[in-house]
């Protein structure tokens, strides 16, 4: 019958749970943090010095934030207290060092708390800022309340306490009653708890402070657990949870669930009070709540160990006692360790369990709790017991008897007193209800009369709109005219662009009419003509059968060229058609090179040039592949036809920013600044290679046209006898394809 008798030390030693819940219980919504940040955000990114007022909107972004994500808390408190220390700005320093000491006893380091805790007072105290000393004060009191250190708790809660009624804050005095009640809880003084509790739920009822009030109605119940008037702790808890649960709470959510749980678990309801423990853990976890976390396990240990699932227990157990133990949380280690005692008694090991009762007779006697003490005697009793020491097992029987009366006498007085609390408070709620009510019979009289003077406004104003409606139908009619005729601007206006349009498009197509008449009348007539005389003179038979075959290559080569400038020229001019189909797709940049090379390696050795493809397998492209092929095949042959023997032709590809930049560089004649001023302009008079092999002079336009049209631009560098370099841009891509596709 565990749970009977150490239901009284869970409830006591769950406290630094119940206390995080009211440091969780801040009056701010999420939306209100994510603008906050959004304007700290903005604010510091335009301009370069900090300022008081991003400072102190950074403070209160740390304060905000404690609820969802306390590391957010310690990030914006320390880049608070950095930007104070530049400016010498001794608010901003002090306020931040009471958010960074919060949040690091929150994680268990009281030691830095304190003194973060320490110079903000300093400060405070400098500036004479009476507000922020009352909250550092508080944060203070809830750490040595923690740390079981009550005296020094409730010195520095009554210090703020007293400040806060100077400056007539009744939220932060609301609160201060609250955290006073915690305190005296902690020490078993249930019925001044209580007191303290019901004051400020009064005055968070009265101010409408509905967040507050939750956390207040989950104390009150926790004090009524701890009675074992379990109905009613129920109540206060539902009605603490129905507010939390439409909020981004997580921490008061977590309690409250973890207070419920543990009623079921007392009225020995061990599934559902897992349901219940189970989802505060979950939220434990996720806010890195060590207390919180410790407190939890024990009391999933107990429903485990309950149920005779005792492997499940003792996992839960060990965990809760290696956190306590760490972060020096005295509740929860005595807590734990009890429980283990309680476990191992139940599987009748008496050795572990006298093992861990006389640890958790030490810290029972140092908490000086009766409720505390009574259960470890009780364990001791039992395991005394088992291990044949009956006289021992005698004395424990006996020491547990007597507190347990004493216990019993007090919670007698103290239930009596706790339900002479709640009457007066329900007193003071039905008497504050009474004076809303009066208050809205006043409100209403003043309605009244207000509607009154609204109707005779009302009848002045309908003689004013019957006035001004012949004047508005006027206007009106002269503002349909006025749109008619704006209507008929607009079209003129838009047949006039559509002409413009039209005659551009048409000069468009003359220009492109030219080039092409250009390029068909002067580069191809010659080749052609060359191919004709070559057949006529063997037809004549002027020229002899080897004749012929020896001058085959040379007529070859400039098919060749003329068969790959019709490719070009003839993709070029889709290009410049409206419905010219630029098929962007995503592939590997070498891919295209790598192809492009081994089609020119064979005429680059002819020469005795190095061709070199040095493109990186990663380096991806967005763009229509078959473009950016025909501009570096122009670049390749371009480069092979100015390069000599020994020369060397490299292509390369980097990323910068959101492009790759693919480079064609090679060690060949070079050109002339005059030459490269001329280049992508219009069509140049091509120079002949280093062979004589010719050209047509529009190739670079070409690759000019086609690189635009893939959003990139290019550019060329040279100098004389020095080589040539071509760089272009392409966007990057994610590759979505292993293998490239070109049509």
């Amino acid at each position: 019958m565990i749970i009977n008798k150490s239901e009284i030390l869970k409830r006591l030693l769950a406290l630094p749970f119940l206390f995080i819940t009211l440091a969780g219980f801040a009056a701010v919504s999420k939306g209100e943090v994510d603008s906050l940040k959004s304007l700290v955000t903005t604010s510091l990114q335009a301009q370069d010095a900090p300022d008081t007022l991003n400072i102190n909107r950074l403070n209160k972004l740390a304060a905000n934030y404690f609820d969802f994500n306390p590391d957010s808390t310690l990030y914006y408190g320390q880049k608070s207290i950095s930007l104070s220390r530049k400016i010498h700005y001794k608010a901003g320093m002090a306020d931040g060092l009471v958010q960074t000491g919060h949040a690091y006893y929150f994680k268990g380091k009281f030691d830095v708390a304190k003194r973060n805790f320490d110079a903000a007072i300093v400060i405070y105290k400098q500036i004479d800022d009476k507000k922020g000393l009352a909250y550092c004060y508080m944060q203070y009191g809830r750490m040595y309340n923690l740390l079981a250190k009550y005296k020094y708790a409730l010195t520095y809660l009554n210090q703020a306490l007293d400040l806060n009624k100077k400056i007539k804050s009744e939220r932060d005095v609301a609160d201060c009653y609250k955290n006073i009640g915690i305190v005296y809880f902690s020490q078993g003084q249930l019925s001044t708890a209580l007191d303290y509790y019901y004051k400020a739920l009064f005055i968070d009822l009265k101010i409408d402070a509905k967040l507050d009030a939750a956390a207040n109605y989950n104390d009150i119940g926790f004090v009524l657990y701890g009675m074992e008037v379990y109905p009613k702790a129920l109540e206060y808890y539902k009605k603490a949870l129905a507010i939390l649960e439409n909020t981004n709470h997580l921490l008061g959510v977590g309690t409250v669930n973890e207070n419920i749980g543990e009623v079921y678990l007392a009225q020995k309801n061990y599934d559902l009070a897992l349901v219940y423990l189970f989802k505060a853990i979950k939220i434990a976890e996720k806010q890195d709540d060590k207390d919180g976390m410790s407190s939890v396990y024990t009391d999933v240990g107990l429903c485990y160990a309950n149920k005779s699932q005792f492997q499940k227990a003792e996992n839960y157990l060990k965990t809760s006692l290696h956190i306590a133990t760490k972060y020096k949380i005295v509740y929860n280690q005595a807590y734990t360790l009890i429980g283990f005692a309680t476990m191992y008694n139940m599987q009748k090991d008496y050795k572990n369990a006298y093992k861990y009762a006389t640890q958790g007779q030490q810290l029972a006697v140092k908490l000086g709790n009766l409720a505390v003490r009574s259960n470890a005697a009780l364990q001791l009793n039992k395991t005394m017991a088992g291990l044949g020491r009956y006289d021992e097992a005698y004395r424990m029987l006996k020491q547990y008897i007597d507190l347990r009366d004493s216990l019993k006498n007090n919670e007698s007085i103290q239930k009596l007193t706790s339900y002479t609390l709640e009457l007066n408070f329900a007193s003071k709620e039905n008497q504050l209800a009474q004076q809303q009510h009066e208050r809205d019979l006043l409100y209403g009289q003043k309605i009244k009369q207000q509607r009154l003077i609204n109707a005779i406004f009302l009848i002045i104003i309908i003689g004013m709109i019957t006035v001004s409606v012949v004047y508005y139908k006027q206007k009106l009619a002269q503002q349909k005219i006025n749109l008619v005729l704006e209507d008929k601007n607009k079209e003129i206006s838009l047949q006039k662009a559509n002409l413009d349009n039209q005659a551009r498009k048409l000069n468009d197509l003359n220009i492109l009419k030219d080039r092409l008449m250009s390029i068909l009348a002067h580069d191809l007539r010659a080749p052609l003509g060359t191919l004709r005389g070559l057949f006529t003179l063997f037809q004549d038979d002027s020229i002899s059968h080897a004749e012929m075959v020896e001058m085959i290559p040379h007529v070859l080569k400039n098919l060749e060229y003329t068969s790959d400038f019709l490719d070009t020229l003839l993709f070029w001019i889709n290009s410049q058609m409206e419905n010219f189909n630029n098929s962007v797709k995503e592939f590997r940049i070498k891919d295209v090179v790598a192809l492009e090379t081994e089609n020119y390696h064979e005429q680059a050795m002819l020469k005795g040039i190095n061709l070199v493809d040095n493109v990186p397998h990663n380096v991806i492209a967005s763009a229509d592949p078959n473009s950016i092929r025909i501009v570096i095949r122009n670049l390749i042959t371009n480069a092979i036809k100015f390069s000599r023997k020994d020369d060397t032709i490299e292509i390369t590809a980097r990323q910068e920013d959101n492009n790759n930049i693919i480079t064609v560089k090679d060690t060949g004649t070079g050109m002339s600044d005059e030459q490269l001023d001329n280049l992508f302009k219009s069509k140049v008079n091509s120079i002949t290679g280093t062979n004589n092999e010719s050209g047509t002079g529009m190739g670079l336009l070409f690759c000019k046209d086609l690189v635009e049209k893939c959003q990139g631009k290019i550019w060329a560098s040279s100098k004389p006898g020095q080589g040539t370099e071509f760089s272009f841009t392409v966007p990057t891509g994610i590759l979505k394809q292993t293998k490239l596709e070109l049509v």
